[in-house]
């Protein structure tokens, strides 16, 4: 079969679309890959600066969905069953062996594409605003970083989840596509920021952000936060890892939060599927995500380079 496997720590560069033998395994679900999800955690693997430094040759890709090929006895799924899978690794090929715990089926109306992108970024999202931000209807939201993945989701989970939303974007001409996800009021990162959504807000401010940049952002996102507000640490796209003087937190009684998704789940029976009922139900109740970029499998070096550039809207995905 084919995959895209890293042989060199140097970012996409070190990446070849080459034969691979495909998996077998008699414990795992191996599932015919329709689509394979990007998120930015892959480019920091392939340049060895993820927390999980891994040494060539490997394959990435940490989100699939596709179709059952086989699945162990008593695992729950059957030959020809489309199915989502947080992978971890693997999934940029056209076949991927994956623990059954870690697949889940997927929801009517989605073709694989639209799947994929529900994995990380939805997943992450719902955990995120609902049990460490304890997200309450009403609220106010900020998105940094809006146009991405991470951004898009954040947006329409919590416009589902009863929030107003102030969105901010850095990429020219995002704005419409921002607004069509349903924003309430977009704004451009650019010098004054802080001052345009204090303005939005009254004078108050908002009572969560969503931080997946960090960098220099990260000062000014805790400054907008109102009396109890959350800043919610999702990762560091920007590059630099921020620090907080933590008497500014107990001085305005606002509170810094981290999300760690995969962590939650790898010390959490029980936790995916908890989630993943969550977003079925808000599926089933119309939620769709934004089409997904879609690249070839054979073209992941480009789609990669595209994401590391910031010329990708919303959600990446390679298909076999």
């Amino acid at each position: 079969m084919k995959a895209l496997v890293a042989q060199a720590l140097t970012g996409t560069a070190g990446l070849a679309y080459a034969d691979v033998p495909e998996p077998e395994s008699h414990d795992a679900v191996i599932v015919d890959v329709g689509a394979a999800g990007v998120c930015f955690p892959d480019l920091l693997l392939l340049r060895g600066e993820y927390q999980l430094r891994l040494e060539p040759p490997f394959i990435p890709g940490m989100e699939v969905a596709g179709t059952v090929r086989s699945a162990p006895e008593g695992s729950g799924f059957t030959p020809g069953q489309r199915v989502s899978a947080f992978t971890m690794l693997g999934g940029y090929a056209e076949q991927v062996a994956v623990n059954p715990s870690g697949v889940i089926p997927t929801p009517d109306g989605l073709d694989d594409g639209a799947a994929a992108s529900l994995l990380g970024n939805y997943y992450t999202m719902q955990f995120a605003l609902t049990r460490r931000g304890a997200l309450q209807p009403g609220e106010t939201v900020l998105v940094l970083g809006a146009a991405g993945g991470i951004g898009t989701a954040s947006i329409q989970l919590a416009k589902a989840l009863g929030a107003r939303v102030i969105a901010m974007v850095h990429r020219p001409g995002a704005e419409e596509y921002i607004s069509g996800l349903g924003a309430d009021v977009v704004l451009p990162l650019t010098d004054g920021w802080r001052q345009a959504v204090l303005d939005a807000t009254d004078g108050r401010g908002v009572d969560m952000v969503v931080d997946p940049i960090g960098g220099e952002a990260f000062d000014d996102a805790v400054r907008v936060l109102a009396t109890e507000g959350r800043l919610l640490v999702i990762g560091f796209a920007a590059g630099g890892i921020p620090t907080v003087k933590v008497n500014r937190l107990l001085l305005r009684n606002v509170s810094v939060v981290g999300v760690g998704w995969g962590e939650f789940v790898n010390r959490t029976p029980g936790a995916q599927a908890e989630v993943g009922a969550q977003l079925g139900k808000l599926v089933a109740d119309g939620l769709r995500p934004p089409p997904p970029v879609r690249y070839p499998l054979s073209d992941g070096v480009a789609a990669l380079d595209a994401l590391a550039g910031g010329q990708v809207r919303g959600k990446l995905v390679l298909e076999p």
